[in-house]
């Protein structure tokens, strides 16, 4: 007589065929999610002379503007200045980036037209380094993990739904790790490895264990990933946060050729360190057209990105002429500017960059396991019944 087949059966079913159809793409993007954790950290150690100078005991800064000029120099007239970073670190350089994509292309390559950067000690104005961003191998990674190196239009919706497919793996996967019986037999086999034990059986340990404690770590990663590639995840986190899917309306302002100044962008990053004398960073957008303003960005720390102000400046005179502060923006804003953050770990420092490593990690592994796991049975079946197809697996 046949067994009745439960719900718990037809779970690990899902779980099955859902593991192999995503498996791949949770794999890659989950090795390359650990690799860029700490590119930061790496990037610095190895070209320790592009990021830091040492700082003269006066310690002024060259004026933006003229620094801007030589960077522009050093980049070429078809590839203006996009961006500035800017550190109130007085050790470190300053970083000069120009970009252009191209929205029609099929891979990152031939989507990502030009991405380069040059730095500039910012007290000689002397250039201490290059980086093409396109060919940089964080960069390279980044992209592998955000589009599989197709463009974002392409790319992204296989991650996206990838990851709402590993969602569903970590929810049927604790399902199916839930003992149905809490005897200390059974606690052993789900809260510890046994490591003396077979390879299969280490094997299987090795997907359940790391999988149950790793399990709200790479639901938050997961999650945090979901809000990149969907508007529909972005506007879920705003509504619950904000309580509405209406975001405020934003100053909208235009600039003014009425009064100039000689150098408008040293004026705008003086009134911002005047206003902002704690911001650890900031970013500068020079602007774009006539009316254009410059976008000036305040970030109160030296790595996340949720806890800013931002500034808009007259691009002739340097005026201020909008300030928004962080303290003003409402809940749905300030949890959806938490999410790269919240994504990479930095939202906890280096505690939390660690934590999103090993989760990484381990769900990087879990692809592997898995599959070990479902071809170890498949062909145990078939050694057993030599002469016969291979039943479903239980």
């Amino acid at each position: 007589m046949r067994r009745r087949r439960t719900v718990k059966y037809w779970i690990g079913r899902l779980h099955l065929w859902l593991g192999l159809v995503s498996g791949l793409v949770v794999l890659v993007v989950s090795l390359t999610g650990c690799l860029f954790v700490f590119q930061k950290e790496i990037s610095e150690r190895l070209h320790r002379e592009w990021f830091f100078v040492e700082a003269p005991r006066a310690g002024v800064t060259m004026p933006l503007g003229i620094l801007k000029a030589k960077a522009a120099a050093v980049l070429g007239p078809d590839r203006p200045v996009a961006n500035i970073i800017i550190y109130a670190q007085p050790d470190r350089t300053w970083e000069f980036l120009a970009y252009k994509e191209n929205d029609s292309a099929l891979t990152y390559f031939g989507a990502v037209e030009y991405y380069q950067s040059v730095f500039l000690n910012p007290y000689t104005g002397v250039v201490t380094g290059a980086r093409n961003y396109k060919t940089d191998l964080f960069n390279v990674v980044k992209y592998l993990h955000w589009s599989l190196l197709l463009s974002t239009r392409y790319g992204q919706p296989i991650v996206g739904w990838s990851t709402v497919i590993f969602v569903i793996l970590l929810i049927t996967g604790l399902v199916l790790w839930w003992p149905r019986r809490w005897t200390k037999a059974l606690r052993e086999r789900s809260f510890k490895i046994k490591w003396k034990s077979s390879f299969r059986r280490v094997n299987y340990d090795l997907h359940n264990v790391p999988g149950f404690y790793g399990l709200v770590p790479a639901l938050l990663i997961s999650s945090t990933g979901l809000v990149f590639a969907f508007r529909w995840a972005a506007g879920f986190i705003y509504f619950v946060a904000a309580g509405t899917v209406v975001p405020p309306r934003l100053a909208e302002a235009r600039s003014d050729m009425a009064v100039t100044v000689a150098d408008p962008l040293q004026r705008a990053l003086q009134e911002a360190r005047l206003r902002l004398p704690s911001a650890a960073r900031y970013m500068v957008s020079p602007a774009a057209g006539r009316k254009g303003v410059v976008y000036l960005y305040a970030y109160r720390g030296m790595e996340i990105y949720y806890d800013y102000d931002v500034l808009q400046f007259d691009q002739y005179s340097g005026a201020l002429l909008d300030h928004r502060r962080d303290e003003d923006k409402n809940a749905g804003e300030k949890l959806v500017g938490m999410n790269y953050d919240i994504h990479v770990g930095t939202i906890a420092g280096l505690t939390g960059k660690i934590i999103a490593f090993i989760a990484s990690l381990v769900c990087a592994s879990l692809p592997v396991t898995g599959f070990i796991i479902w071809w170890g049975k498949k062909y145990k079946r078939i050694d057993k019944f030599p002469n016969k197809e291979p039943g479903p697996m239980v």
